[in-house]
């Protein structure tokens, strides 16, 4: 994948870590369609604006009508709700499963076959060291980003003979808008980008963009007790 001639899609591009995919990628040369459910939200030069719902069918479909032309897609679009499993807003766990694995999922169907057409390419879903493991006020987060995770593998596996290659990028926190409120240390917007598009155009499979993602994973394979031990000792230094 060659980044400066590529065509790029961001979903969520009016803020946070899609706006700053939807510049870098413009910074690079590619051509940028930034996405979002109102695209009136998106204030930068030099991409081409399109209403975008992920969780939208219809929205989807029309949007991969207009992008016909696109050999990247950037995955970023999310929510966070704070919704716990057994006491949250039923509402607000679906709403969460929506976006992160439904609304991820009927992008790739819709552009899988715009991608094929225009002689492969490449996706890149924007995950989370949270796809690994949970805390409170974070289970419907947890269970969508590793719902999104298993999809990433799973079309990975799906696409690799389309000449689509798949990369899940994984980071902790970063300075954005959903951030906000957490006083643990975050990396800039910027990072998580040029991390991300080094690993798209090597074709990497996974990308963990910070100290904290590496961190959480490398202890994946430890027993729940100790892992979640050494998660509880990591978020209180």
């Amino acid at each position: 994948m060659d980044i400066s001639t590529s065509v790029a899609l961001v979903t969520g591009a009016n803020r946070g870590i899609g706006r700053e995919f939807a510049r870098i990628l413009v910074e690079r040369g590619a051509t940028v369609y930034a996405t979002a459910r109102r695209p009136e939200s998106i204030d930068l030069e030099g991409v081409r604006a399109l209403r975008l719902d992920i969780t939208d069918p219809e929205s989807v479909r029309a949007a991969a009508e207009a992008a016909s032309d696109v050999t990247l897609l950037v995955n970023n679009a999310g929510i966070t709700t704070g919704a716990d499993l057994v006491s949250g807003d039923l509402g607000k766990i679906r709403l969460e499963l929506d976006t992160h694995f439904w609304g991820t999922l009927s992008m790739i169907r819709a552009f899988a076959p715009v991608l094929t057409a225009n002689g492969g390419g490449a996706i890149a879903n924007v995950l989370s060291a949270l796809s690994w493991f949970s805390a409170p006020g974070a289970g419907a987060y947890h269970v969508a980003k590793a719902a999104e995770w298993a999809l990433t593998t799973s079309v990975r596996a799906e696409l690799a003979g389309r000449g689509v290659s798949v990369t899940g990028v994984h980071l902790g926190a970063a300075d954005t808008d959903m951030m906000r409120g957490y006083d643990g240390p975050k990396i800039t917007p910027a990072q998580v980008v040029e991390a991300a598009l080094a690993g798209v155009e090597a074709g990497s499979a996974e990308v963990l963009v910070d100290d904290w993602s590496r961190f959480v994973k490398a202890g994946v394979s430890e027993t729940p007790e100790a892992f979640y031990e050494s998660i509880r000792t990591g978020l209180a230094g």
